[in-house]
């Protein structure tokens, strides 16, 4: 079994792949515990190698990466951006400057459809990145998620104040009648109208008809926008390519 991580900067995502593809498993945790937990229920369990991304610091990377040594027989892989991998070539004019995750998630959705695409990915922020149909990154935006939108406004104004924990969220079309709806129904609106303007801006830059694919954890919040593809394991999808 290999067994595949994608350290994010909330979470720790992992799920173990047979041979043969096939995903057997899939683990979410805010930190390493978890995963230790759930690597010691395992130590038996014939992982024969391990494949990592992560955006976290250096040192909390390397922690993690011995953590998994510990339980893997084979070697741990992690994947590093480049400058060319699996047809895609990088846009940035320093190309290890790109986030490994935006480009890891580029190499999925282009594996899958090998022509023009848009990468949106709705995580802590959100990052768009728009490949040519030869495989050429154009480039992108990064801008706040909903969790970075809901942070700002509750740290940064007096007067707004509400429980970060609550979800009561509605239809962002009404105007809501509380403060934590409010804000709820403002960030999600902000950021449907800010995806959706992405769209249209990859339209105009890539007009045969890019595939838009949207994933990370908040991907659900414009799964409805016309057009939109969402494959929540882009990064997975990636990795693999990366370090096959």
């Amino acid at each position: 079994m290999i067994l595949e991580l994608d350290c994010g900067n909330s979470f720790i995502k992992w799920r173990l792949v047979s041979p043969s593809g096939e995903v057997i498993a899939w683990h979410v945790a805010p930190d390493q515990a978890e995963l230790q937990g759930w690597l010691q229920q395992r130590r038996d369990g014939g992982l024969t190698a391990a494949r990592l991304v992560s955006v976290r610091g250096e040192e909390e990377t390397r922690s993690i990466v011995r953590l998994v040594e510990k339980f893997v027989a084979g070697p741990v892989l992690e994947a590093k951006v480049s400058a060319e991998r699996g047809g895609v070539q990088n846009g940035y004019e320093n190309p290890l400057q790109l986030g490994v995750d935006r480009w890891l998630a580029m190499l999925g959705a282009y594996d899958l459809v090998r022509r023009s695409l848009v990468v949106i990915d709705l995580g802590t922020a959100v990052t768009v990145d728009l490949v040519h149909a030869s495989g050429r990154h154009l480039g992108g935006y990064i801008a706040p998620g909903l969790p970075l939108l809901r942070r700002q406004l509750r740290s940064s104004t007096s007067r707004i104040s509400f429980d970060l924990r609550e979800q009561t969220l509605g239809s962002i079309d009404e105007p809501a009648r509380s403060t934590k709806q409010c804000v709820e129904r403002g960030c999600h609106l902000m950021l449907v109208s800010y995806v959706a303007a992405q769209i249209e801006n990859a339209r105009r830059h890539l007009p045969d008809d890019p595939v838009i694919f949207v994933t990370g954890g908040d991907a659900g919040t414009v799964s409805a926008l016309r057009g939109v593809r969402h494959v929540p394991d882009l990064v997975f999808r990636g990795l693999a390519i990366a370090c096959p």
